[in-house]
């Protein structure tokens, strides 16, 4: 199968392009792992492939509009604020 052959396909079943899933997918897991653990920046970036915290924290600002460290603040259970998860990821990525 050809490369975009794929790409459509992949679009049409997913509704996203093959690097905006993965994009999601890793936005999705650093979210959790945010929210639910006491992992640093760093050890989430190399979890969810990105090669540095930096990258990790860009990545994050533009898919949801503040730093990974004050989503976890705000969204730990027991933050005082409304801690239900982001649900929508910028799709102008």
């Amino acid at each position: 199968m050809s490369r975009a052959t794929f790409a459509r396909r992949f679009s049409t079943l997913t509704g996203l392009s093959p690097m905006r899933y993965v994009t999601w997918r890793r936005m999705n897991t650093a979210r959790g792992l945010l929210r639910d653990t006491d992992l640093s920046v760093e050890e989430i970036a190399s979890r969810v492939g990105y090669g540095s915290p930096f990258a990790l924290s860009h990545a994050f600002r533009r898919a949801h509009g503040e730093a990974p460290l004050r989503y976890r603040r705000l969204r730990r259970p027991g933050a005082g604020e409304d801690s239900t998860p982001h649900h929508t990821l910028n799709h102008s990525l």
